[in-house]
């Protein structure tokens, strides 16, 4: 519902309820004042559009008039902007604002929002005393210009980690700029609009920077028609050497920080929180709520550093990831068909695996794949086949979903973010390859190699080792490749006394055997500080998954039940007493394939992964906010290697053909696995 107020709109579902009435009130004083002053301020003022945010659902629908709203009143503060911006193809309008803001808001408000009943304001508010209308009008004065520079600072610098400059955005020195980005260095929040919070209670002003909604229903751009050209064209592409498989250094990633997090329009997050009491790493956190089929998710990334500024660039990253994989946020044409009648030029769902047909008739989620059911589909790309492929929507954008296609619940493996397209693919590769490698130890029972971590050259392997000593850990490393040849570590912690929190594991891939090591090391030690408390806090939930392993329904339930000291009995495999042997005896070979192109690197990857029989697709992720900061983000899918699940009903690992014979085609033993050979037991990837 949209109900005008003094020349503006308020859109509000209130009806005649005190927030539809402080628009109105809000707009009147505001347009008075403007009436009286444009005639001295020489027309240079924009015209203030009042509406409400917090009182109506804006993420869907087309609305001209929030389109076109620079005051936008809250139950808090009122939000004046977009203004300024330097970037015309960076440009925002009020519905980009709205849609930001509300998907910053709590669960409780976003489920009234999005699908409760109908908001009433249940007091008078807010109260809008002259002194606060005054406060508003000067901040519209202050910002609200059709020319020239607004007079307050356009970054006050808050949620800026460390101070300092503003980053910057476009393209590191010696590198070509992609299409449609800028060529020189702009500074990456400045360039945007911004956003001016006036406080209800203080009149504290706040100033963020916002960046468009590429999925605003009422400014939105579709993207350009994709009927012709589908192609994946990947170039070589130069790394600083052989060790190295980023072509940016973490320091250079041009990112807009305080445009993707911040408490008003963050496009990740509202803020960030250091943990400064870790012994074992420099963690930085964020988190959002994200919509997908299961309702309101708490999606959640991360940067495990050592030094909180490295975390906090890293956690903006896998922020990134996350934003792409959970929703696709481009304006492309999605197929619904059914695979009947798509199958020439589609995957089919089946060579991914499937879940237990106990699980489709009792999980309120699961939909046993059928081909003849319409379902969203995308594009993606076979490097094997050199042509279009399509792909179910939900195998790659895992918070998407629709009752049709729920014939599994895909996770972010396989999605990777990359400075160009080759280094997201090859990223997306690894991970797979990783987690397929171990599963394959875990649940064929496998007794790996382990790794003498003395003969690690690197100074941050045994840093590592010493702070989970100093922690009351043991760690460990395991050689986890079987049968492609691509490195995988396994790494364990192991509490020494016994106690809660008992096993951490984890896992790395690198085509530096090194770098396996240390990513697998990095991983157990982001876990061990506070798993224990874990334990202890859910001691009797998790016995009774050890009890039952049906009770073991999420993500975090796999690590953690593995905290359990009796939960080492299943991990014997791991524990056992082996000699270790040296790095240079187990990788010979040492870096692969040894170049310093990263195409070449990929194309290893690749062939290894056809080699073995299976196809290579990638489908791209990029949303529109990504390209505009040079990065690339991509979903890599293998059918037929072992995917990693969370939950013991949907667990497609044990049912594919890959467990039972990727042992045997490793030249490990003469014969599939049988089933009685399988390690039924959750795996404890975390």
């Amino acid at each position: 519902m949209t109900t005008v107020a003094g020349g503006t709109g308020a859109a509000t579902t209130d009806r005649d309820g005190p927030l539809t009435r402080a628009v109105r009130e809000l707009a009147r004083s505001l347009l008075d004042r403007y009436d009286r002053a444009v005639p001295s301020a020489g027309t240079r003022l924009r015209r203030p559009a009042v509406v409400s945010l917090g009182a109506a659902n804006v993420l869907d629908r087309p609305d001209p008039v929030r389109r076109d709203a620079n005051v936008h009143l809250t139950a808090r503060a009122v939000l004046v902007g977009p203004w300024g911006g330097g970037d015309a193809e960076a440009a925002a309008c009020g519905h980009c604002l709205g849609r930001r803001w509300q998907r910053l808001r709590g669960r409780s408000e976003r489920e009234a929002l999005e699908v409760g009943s109908e908001i009433r304001g249940a007091v008078d508010w807010p109260i809008l005393t002259g002194h606060l209308l005054d406060a508003v009008w000067s901040l519209c004065q202050a910002v609200l210009t059709t020319s020239g520079s607004p007079r307050i600072p356009t970054d006050p610098g808050q949620h800026r980690p460390g101070g300092g400059a503003l980053p910057y955005v476009g393209v590191p020195a010696g590198r070509s700029a992609p299409d449609g980005l800028p060529t020189r260095p702009v500074p990456a929040d400045a360039a945007l609009p911004r956003v001016s919070r006036l406080d209800l209670a203080t009149l504290r002003v706040a100033t963020h920077p916002l960046l468009a909604d590429p999925l605003c229903p009422s400014c939105g751009r579709p993207s350009p028609d994709l009927d012709g050209d589908r192609r994946l064209v990947l170039s070589s592409r130069a790394k600083p050497d052989r060790a190295t498989f980023r072509t940016v250094g973490l320091a250079e990633f041009a990112l807009p920080g305080t445009a993707l997090v911040n408490p008003v329009c963050g496009m990740l997050g509202a803020g960030t929180v250091a943990n400064v009491t870790s012994p074992t790493t420099a963690p930085v956190t964020g988190s959002a709520f994200v919509r997908g089929y299961a309702g309101l998710v708490d999606v959640s990334w991360s940067g495990q550093g050592n030094s909180f500024r490295s975390s906090h660039t890293l956690a903006l990253l896998e922020g990134l990831e996350r934003y792409a994989g959970t929703h696709r946020r481009r304006a492309d044409p999605v197929v619904v068909d059914s695979y009947r009648n798509l199958a020439d030029d589609a995957l089919n769902p089946v060579d991914v695996g499937h879940y237990p047909a106990e699980t489709y008739r009792t999980d309120p989620l699961a939909t046993a794949f059928s081909p003849d059911r319409p379902m969203p589909w995308v594009w993606g790309y076979s490097l094997r086949d050199d042509r279009p492929v399509l792909v179910p929507r939900r195998l790659c954008h895992y918070s998407s979903g629709t009752p049709d296609d729920g014939f599994v619940f895909a996770t972010s493996s396989g999605c990777a973010l990359g400075g160009c397209l080759e280094e997201a693919v090859l990223h997306g590769l690894l991970e797979l390859v990783e987690r397929d490698a171990f599963l394959l130890g875990w649940y064929g029972g496998a007794r790996l190699p382990e790794i003498d971590l003395a003969s690690c050259r690197s100074p941050r392997i045994r840093a590592m080792v010493d702070r989970a000593h100093l922690h009351g850990y043991d760690v460990r490393a395991y050689d986890n490749r079987v049968d492609l040849a691509v490195p995988v570590v396994t790494g364990l912690a192991a509490r020494r006394d016994g106690g809660p929190g008992a096993l951490s594991f984890a896992a790395g891939a690198s085509l530096d055997p090194e770098g396996a090591v240390e990513a697998a090391l990095a991983e157990v030690l982001t876990y061990i500080p506070h798993l224990p408390r874990q334990v202890r806090r859910r001691e009797a939930e998790l016995d009774a998954m050890a009890e039952d392993y049906h009770l073991v329904r999420q993500l975090a339930d796999h690590s953690a039940l593995f905290g359990l000291p009796r939960m080492r009995e299943h991990a014997a495999a791991y524990l056992g007493p082996r000699e270790a042997a040296g790095m240079a005896e187990l990788y010979p070979e040492g870096v692969l394939p040894g170049g310093t192109d990263l195409l070449a690197d990929l194309r290893y990857c690749q062939q290894e992964l056809v080699r073995a029989g299976f196809d290579v697709i990638v489908v791209d992720q990029t949303t529109p906010e990504q390209h505009r900061m040079g990065l690339y983000c991509v979903c890599a899918i293998v059918p037929g290697l072992l995917p990693i699940d969370f939950g013991w009903r949907r667990q497609r690992a044990l049912r594919m053909p890959r467990l039972r014979t990727a042992y045997r085609r490793a030249g490990w033993r003469s014969t599939d696995l049988a089933e009685a050979e399988l390690h039924r037991v959750p795996h404890p990837f975390p």
